[in-house]
C-alpha cells in the first residue's frame, strides 16, 4: 500500500518514505509510527495503544515517544508548535488530520523490471539505539527467599532502565522466557533486536549477598561493562532499592558512552548520534572548550530535527553550565535561554523528569533556590535515581544560608550513583558548603577528592585555592589558582561578584571571605 499525502508517499509494502523523487531516511520505529496513525487517521490513538502497537509490549519511556513523535513529524515536515499533520490532543492521543489517499502497488512486477530482476535480499533493520534486555540474574544457590529477591532487581531494573531518555527496553514478561536457560546474547540481540543484553547472578552465602553484572554489546558479543556488589545482607528490599539504583545511573552513563564511541565512526550521522556526541563532549569537563563542542552537536542535531527534545534539554544543560562554571561574565542571558528552552521542553513533555531537573538549576543559579528545590523534588518523583538533584538540594541549601544540611544531600547522591559522571561537581558542592561554613580543613579534603575525580573542572581549583589560603597555606593556594586560570584563563574576581545566586545574609558573608581568599591565592581582580 502507498499513502498519498501532500508531496510525501508512504511505501508500507518496500518501507520507504519518499518526499517527491527523493527518499527519506528515518527509523524503523518513525516508519511503523506514521504506518499506524495513518491507517487509523480516522480516529485519535492513544499513548497505550501507540506503544503496544509499535513497539509490541516493550517498556517505552515518555520521552523516547516524544523523540519518535517529533522524528515523524520531522520527517513530513510538520513541528510539535505547528502539527499540520499528526496533532496532539492532551490527554487523549494523537491523530494523522492530512488528507490522505491511498494507491495499492501492482503485486507483481512489470517483466524486466529492476524490482524482479534483482536478486539482492531487504537488509535487516538495525536494532534501536540504547535497545536493551535485563536478562533474568541466575540465582547461585537456588534459595526461595533469595529468588524472590533477584526476580524483583530485575523487574525494577527493567522499568527504571525504561526512564533512561530514548531507551527501548524489552519488556520484562518476554525477558523471563529467557529465565533459567542457557542464554548467547549475539542469538537473543538477535531474537529480540536490542544491541545490549544485561545479564547477572546473584549468590548468598551466610549474611553476605555477592551480586556480578554484565553489560554486553550484542552485536559483537564484547563485554562493554562489570560491577560487583559485596554487601552485608541486612533488608533485602532496602538493598534491593540500592542495588538499582546504582545500576539505572550507571547503566545510563554506559549505554550513552557506548552509543557515542559507535557515533564516532559513522559515516552520516543523524539527530540521536550527535546528541550522544553532544553527551559524551558535555561529560569530560566543565571547561569553555568541551563545553563549546557539546554545544556544537547539540545544535547541529537540532538543525536535523528542531524539536528533538533530549538534544533542546542538552543545549539548555550548556547554558547553564556556562553558569555554573563562571565561565561568562553575563550570567542573565544564559539562564534565561536555558529556562526559555526548558519551559518550551516541558509543554511538549511535561513528565520529563531531566527537564525539570535542569529547569531547578536554572532557579537555584538565578537567585530562586526555593523554587529550584521544588523543581528538583519534582524531578525525583518522576525518577527517583536522579542523583544529580539531590546534590544541587544541596546547594541550594548553601544559597539560603543552611549550608550545614549540605553535605547529607550529597551522600544521598553518591549513594545512589557512587561513580557518576558528574560526582566531581558534587564534591565541590560538599567542599564550598564547607568553605561556608568556615570548616576550611574540611574543605580542602573535599576539594582535592573534587580535583582528583575531574581535573577539566576549573571552578574546583579556584575553591581550593581559596580554602587553601584561609588555611595560611598561600604557596599552595596560587599552585591551584594557577591551575584554575590555565583551564579558564578569563576568569577574574570581578566575574565571581556578576554570579549572585542569593541575597541571604548568611551567604554574603561566605562569599566575601571567598574574593578575599582569591585575592590571597592570587587571581585577578578584573
Amino acid at each position: 500500500m502507498r499513502y498519498l499525502f501532500e508531496d510525501y508517499a508512504l511505501d508500507t509494502d518496500r518501507r520507504e518514505l519518499h518526499r517527491a523523487t527523493d527518499v527519506i531516511v528515518v527509523t524503523p520505529q518513525v516508519l511503523d509510527l506514521l504506518d499506524y496513525l495513518i491507517r487509523n487517521r480516522e480516529r485519535v490513538v492513544s499513548k497505550d495503544e501507540l506503544i503496544s502497537s509499535v513497539w509490541n509490549g516493550r517498556v517505552v519511556s515518555d520521552a523516547a515517544l516524544t523523540t519518535r513523535l517529533n522524528a515523524a513529524r520531522s520527517a513530513i515536515g510538520d513541528t510539535g508548535e505547528k502539527q499540520r499533520l499528526i496533532k496532539t490532543l492532551p490527554r487523549k492521543g494523537f491523530c494523522f488530520v492530512g488528507a490522505v489517499q491511498e494507491a495499492q502497488r501492482p503485486t507483481v512486477a512489470p517483466a524486466g523490471s529492476a524490482a524482479q530482476c534483482s536478486d539482492k535480499t531487504p537488509k535487516a533493520t538495525a536494532p534501536p539505539r540504547l535497545s536493551i534486555v535485563v536478562l533474568p540474574f541466575a540465582n547461585i544457590g537456588g534459595d526461595l527467599e533469595q529468588d524472590y529477591f533477584v526476580d524483583g532487581v530485575t523487574e525494577s531494573l527493567t522499568t527504571d532502565l525504561s526512564r533512561i531518555s530514548g531507551s527501548f527496553v524489552i519488556s520484562r514478561h518476554t525477558a523471563f522466557t529467557y529465565k533459567e536457560k542457557a542464554v548467547n546474547p549475539k542469538k537473543i540481540g538477535r531474537e529480540l533486536k536490542v544491541r545490549y543484553v544485561l545479564q547477572g547472578s546473584v549468590h548468598r552465602s551466610g549474611n553476605r549477598l555477592r551480586m556480578n553484572v554484565q553489560l554486553v554489546d550484542a552485536e559483537s558479543g564484547n563485554h562493554l561493562w562489570a560491577e560487583r556488589f559485596d554487601k552485608l545482607v541486612s533488608d533485602l528490599f532496602d538493598m534491593e532499592d540500592e542495588i538499582v539504583a546504582r545500576l539505572a545511573n550507571t547503566m545510563d552513563a554506559e549505554l550513552v558512552t557506548a552509543e557515542a564511541k559507535r557515533a564516532e565512526h559513522s559515516l552520516s550521522m543523524d539527530a540521536m548520534d550527535l546528541y550522544f556526541q553532544g553527551i559524551a563532549s558535555f561529560n569530560r569537563g566543565t571547561t569553555p572548550e568541551h563545553l563549546t563542542q557539546a554545544r556544537g552537536f547539540f545544535e547541529r542535531a537540532l538543525a536535523l530535527d528542531p524539536d528533538f527534545i533530549e538534544a533542546l534539554v542538552g543545549r539548555a544543560g550548556v547554558e547553564e553550565a556556562m553558569v555554573a562554571a563562571l565561565l561568562t561574565d553575563e550570567p542573565a542571558p544564559h539562564l534565561m535561554a536555558a529556562e526559555a528552552t526548558l519551559n518550551r521542553v516541558l509543554s511538549l513533555a511535561p513528565q520529563h523528569a531531566l527537564a525539570h531537573l535542569r529547569l531547578g538549576i536554572v532557579l537555584v543559579l538565578g537567585n530562586r533556590a526555593k523554587q529550584g528545590i521544588a523543581e528538583c523534588e519534582r524531578a525525583l518523583v518522576l525518577n527517583r535515581n536522579l542523583a544529580h538533584a539531590h546534590a544541587w538540594i544541596g546547594l541550594a541549601k548553601v544559597y539560603i544560608g543552611h549550608a550545614a544540611e549540605t553535605e547529607a544531600c550529597v551522600q544521598e547522591a553518591l549513594r545512589l550513583s557512587p561513580r557518576d559522571s558528574r560526582s566531581y561537581i558534587w564534591l565541590m558542592i560538599v567542599g564550598m558548603a564547607k568553605f561556608h561554613l568556615d570548616a576550611n580543613a574540611e574543605a580542602v579534603d573535599w576539594l582535592r577528592r573534587n580535583v582528583e575525580a575531574n581535573r577539566n573542572h576549573p571552578l574546583a581549583h579556584l575553591w581550593l585555592g581559596a580554602a587553601l589560603a584561609r588555611l595560611g597555606v598561600v604557596d599552595e593556594a596560587k599552585r591551584a589558582a594557577r591551575e584554575g586560570l590555565g583551564l579558564n584563563p578569563t576568569f577574574t574576581i570581578s566575574r565571581a561578584r556578576t554570579h549572585l545566586p542569593s541575597i541571604d545574609p548568611t551567604y554574603l558573608a561566605g562569599r566575601e571571605r571567598f574574593y578575599e581568599a582569591l585575592r590571597m591565592a592570587g587571581v585577578p581582580e578584573g
